[in-house]
C-alpha cells in the first residue's frame, strides 16, 4: 500500500537527499505558497497534501540535477510513496526533463509557481527592506520583463503556467506574492 507524507516528513525526506540551505529554504516556501493555494482555490482538505508536493517537488535536483524530474519518481517509488504525489511533483518538469503534462490544478500551480517563487525571491533582495511585504506588482512585472535578472528563472514556463492555469500573469504573480507573504520560510 502506498502512502502519503505529512509536511514534516516530507521536509525530513527532502533533507535525506539535499543538504545546501537554498534547495532546503526553496522546498519550505514552495511548499507552504502550495498549501495557501490549497486553501485559496477550494481545496483546503487537501491542503497538506499540497505543501507536501511543494516541499518534495525538487527532491532529486541537489544531487542529480541532469535527471531532474526523473529520479525523484525512482527515489519515491523506492519509499512507497503515492503514484499521485509522484506524478504531481515530477509534472513540474514537464516539456523540460520529463513528458508529464501537469493536468490537475495542483500540478499546474505546481508549475506556475515554482519558478515564480524564485523570481519574487530575486526581486526582494533587490528591494531595501528585502521583504515579500514590500514587493509591488509593478515592481516584479519589470523585473519579469528584464531576461537578465534572474535569469535562471523561466518566464517561459512561469507565462506557460499561468496559461495552463487559464489566468493572466497578473493574477499569476499577485496571488504567489500573497501567497509568499503568507509563508513564515518567505522573507
Amino acid at each position: 500500500m502506498s502512502k502519503t507524507l505529512s509536511a514534516n516528513e516530507a521536509y525530513e525526506l527532502l533533507r535525506e537527499y539535499n543538504s545546501g540551505d537554498f534547495h532546503l529554504l526553496h522546498g519550505r516556501i514552495v511548499g507552504d505558497v502550495m498549501r495557501w493555494y490549497a486553501v485559496e482555490l477550494g481545496y483546503g482538505d487537501e491542503a497538506e497534501f499540497w505543501q507536501t508536493v511543494g516541499i518534495l517537488h525538487d527532491l532529486d535536483f541537489e544531487r542529480w540535477p541532469d535527471q531532474h524530474c526523473v529520479k525523484e519518481q525512482e527515489l519515491m517509488r523506492e519509499k512507497d510513496l503515492d503514484e499521485r504525489l509522484i506524478r504531481a511533483c515530477a509534472s513540474h518538469g514537464w516539456g523540460i526533463t520529463v513528458d508529464i503534462k501537469p493536468e490537475h490544478e495542483m500540478e499546474k500551480v505546481l508549475y506556475a509557481a515554482d519558478e515564480l517563487t524564485g523570481l519574487i525571491g530575486a526581486a526582494v533582495k533587490m528591494l531595501p527592506t528585502k521583504t515579500v511585504k514590500d514587493l509591488e506588482l509593478k515592481s516584479l512585472k519589470k523585473k519579469f520583463k528584464d531576461k537578465k535578472f534572474a535569469a535562471g528563472c523561466s518566464r517561459e514556463v512561469i507565462s506557460g503556467g499561468a496559461g495552463l492555469l487559464g489566468w493572466d500573469l497578473d493574477k499569476l504573480m499577485t496571488m504567489t506574492i500573497e501567497a509568499m507573504r503568507a509563508s513564515e520560510n518567505a522573507e
